[in-house]
C-alpha cells in the first residue's frame, strides 16, 4: 500500500520501513493482509468509503454491531458532548448519572424480571463477568459444590479464559491449551440431514436440549452452576435454534436448579427483529450478555443483565462489604454511557426493531434465491440475519467462502465468513435495494469461483 493512498484519511504513517507491520491484527490472517490490505476510512449510514474511494455496502453491520446504521448524527453528538463535559468518572465506590440512567433504560426494554445490569467493555468481558456472577450467586446461596459450567459445541462466547472455556469451537482453543477444567458441553443443533434450506427456526432438534438431563446425571445437578448458550449462533455459521429447542433447555435448567445464560452480544437489540431474543422466543434466560449493539459500536460497551432474584442473593446474603469483588476501570464509562442512552433512543424513535421484523420476510426471500446456486448446501435465516453454507472444497477448508468474501469485496459488498458459511447481518436500516444487491453481488461472486 503506497502512502499516497492513506492521504485522504490524514494519517501519520510514521517512519518505519513497513507502516502495516507493528499492528498485530485480531483474528486476520495477518501475512496475507498485509501483502494486500483492505483499509477503510469512512462509514455513513448503510455503506464503508475504502482508501481507494469506492463505496462499499455493509451487509455485516461492521461486525454484528452497527444496528442503526454509520455515522447517526445524534449519537456523535452525544458523545462529543460528554467528551467536552466529562471525559472519565471512577467506577468504584464513585459513580455518575448517566450509568445508572442506562441501566434503568435498558432493564427497561428485558422481558420479565431481568432489571440489573453490570457493564463491561466488550461480549467477552460480559461473558466472563456473567460466568463469575453464577459461581458467586451459587456461593452466596451455600451451594458452593456448583462449580461446572457447560456450554454448547460450536459455541461462541468470545476470547476471555471463561468464554473459550465454555465456547465450542476448537480452533479458538487450539494455542492455549487447558483452559477451565470444569467445564462440559452440549452438542449442538445444527443438522443438515434434517434441517437443509429452514426457513426460520428449523422443526427438527429440540430433543437435544435433552442432553442437558444425561450431563446432569454423570455430573451431579448439584455440582452443576450454569448453562450459557446463544439463542441463535452467530460467529459459527448462523446456527438458528430448533422450534422448542430453548423452551426445553430453560425448563430442564428450572428443575435442576441450574442458571440459564443467554449470550445475546450479537442476537440482542433488534437483530432477530425485537429487543432480544429472549422477546422473541419467549423464554426468560436467569442471565443475558449483550454488547455490539448496546452503542451502535459507537464505544466500546458490554453488559450482563441479570434477574432481581440474583441480584438480591447477592447483594443480601454478602459477609463482606463490596458484595461482588469484580469490575472494570472502564464499567459504565461516561462515553459509552453518552453513546448507549443515545442509541437506545435512536433505536425508539424510528422503531428500528420493528423494522427489522418487516423486512424478514423479503429478506429470507432473497437469502433463500440463493438456493441452487454454484456451492450452496444450506441457508438459514431468522431476523435480519442469514447463513449461506457452502460446499468446501476436499482439502481447502475455509478457501472458497473467504474467494467468495474478497470477490464480494472488490464488487462493493462486505459480507462475512466463518468456515464454510456467508455470515450476512445488515444495519437495520437496510433498505430492499440494498437487500437486492447483497444477494445478487452473493450470487455473481459464487458463479465465478470454482
Amino acid at each position: 500500500m503506497s502512502p499516497s493512498a492513506f492521504s485522504s484519511a490524514n494519517i501519520d504513517l510514521g517512519t518505519g520501513p513497513n507502516d502495516l507491520e507493528p499492528h498485530w491484527m485480531p483474528f486476520t490472517a495477518n501475512r496475507q493482509f498485509k501483502n494486500a490490505p483492505r483499509l477503510l476510512v469512512e462509514a455513513k449510514d448503510m455503506h464503508y468509503t475504502s482508501t481507494d474511494g469506492r463505496k462499499i455496502l455493509d451487509g455485516t453491520a461492521g461486525m454484528w454491531c452497527v444496528n442503526a446504521g454509520h455515522g447517526r448524527q445524534s449519537i456523535v453528538e452525544a458523545v462529543q458532548r460528554q467528551v467536552a463535559t466529562m471525559d472519565y468518572a471512577p467506577g468504584f465506590q464513585m459513580g455518575h448519572p448517566m450509568s445508572f440512567a442506562l441501566a434503568a433504560k435498558l432493564a427497561s426494554m428485558m422481558p420479565g424480571d431481568l432489571d440489573h445490569v453490570f457493564f463491561t467493555n466488550s461480549g467477552s468481558e460480559a461473558v466472563d463477568t456473567a460466568l463469575k456472577i453464577a459461581l458467586a450467586y451459587h456461593h452466596a446461596t451455600g451451594a458452593a459444590t456448583r462449580r461446572i459450567l457447560i456450554g454448547r459445541a460450536r459455541g461462541y462466547h468470545g476470547v476471555g479464559f471463561g468464554g473459550l472455556s465454555v465456547g465450542g469451537m476448537a480452533p479458538n482453543k487450539r494455542q492455549f491449551g487447558n483452559l477451565l477444567g470444569a467445564v462440559d458441553h452440549l452438542q449442538h443443533t445444527h443438522s443438515l440431514d434434517h434441517n437443509a434450506f429452514s426457513r426460520g427456526q428449523p422443526t427438527w432438534g429440540a430433543h437435544l436440549a435433552d442432553e442437558l438431563d444425561t450431563l446432569a446425571e454423570l455430573h451431579g445437578s448439584h455440582n452443576i452452576a450454569a448453562v450459557i448458550v446463544e439463542p441463535m449462533a452467530g460467529s459459527t455459521g448462523v446456527l438458528i435454534p430448533p422450534a422448542g429447542y430453548l423452551e426445553r433447555l430453560r425448563e430442564i435448567c428450572s428443575r435442576h436448579g441450574i442458571l440459564l445464560i443467554f449470550d445475546e452480544v450479537i442476537t440482542g437489540f433488534g437483530r432477530l427483529g425485537a429487543s432480544f431474543a429472549c422477546e422473541r422466543f419467549d423464554v426468560i434466560p436467569d442471565i443475558v450478555t449483550c454488547a455490539k449493539g448496546l452503542t451502535n459500536a459507537t464505544v466500546p460497551m458490554g453488559g450482563v443483565i441479570v434477574r432481581k432474584g440474583i441480584y438480591d442473593t447477592l447483594i443480601n446474603n454478602s459477609d463482606q462489604p463490596i458484595e461482588l469483588f469484580h469490575g472494570y476501570t472502564y464499567s459504565g464509562h461516561p462515553l459509552a454511557c453518552a453513546a448507549g442512552l443515545a442509541t437506545l433512543e435512536l433505536y425508539r424513535s424510528e422503531g428500528l426493531f420493528e423494522r427489522a421484523g418487516e423486512l424478514e420476510a423479503y429478506w429470507e426471500e432473497g437469502a433463500h434465491d440463493l438456493r441452487g446456486a454454484p456451492h450452496v448446501i444450506d441457508v438459514r435465516n431468522m431476523g435480519l440475519v442469514a447463513g449461506i453454507e457452502l460446499e468446501p472444497r476436499p482439502n481447502e477448508p475455509t478457501a472458497r467462502a473467504f474467494e467468495i468474501f474478497l470477490k464480494c469485496y472488490e464488487d462493493g459488498v462486505l459480507i462475512r465468513t466463518t468456515a464454510d458459511t456467508i455470515a450476512l447481518s445488515p444495519p437495520l436500516v437496510i433498505e430492499r435495494s440494498q437487500i437486492d444487491t447483497i444477494f445478487s453481488t452473493i450470487r455473481h461472486c459464487l458463479e465465478k469461483v470454482a
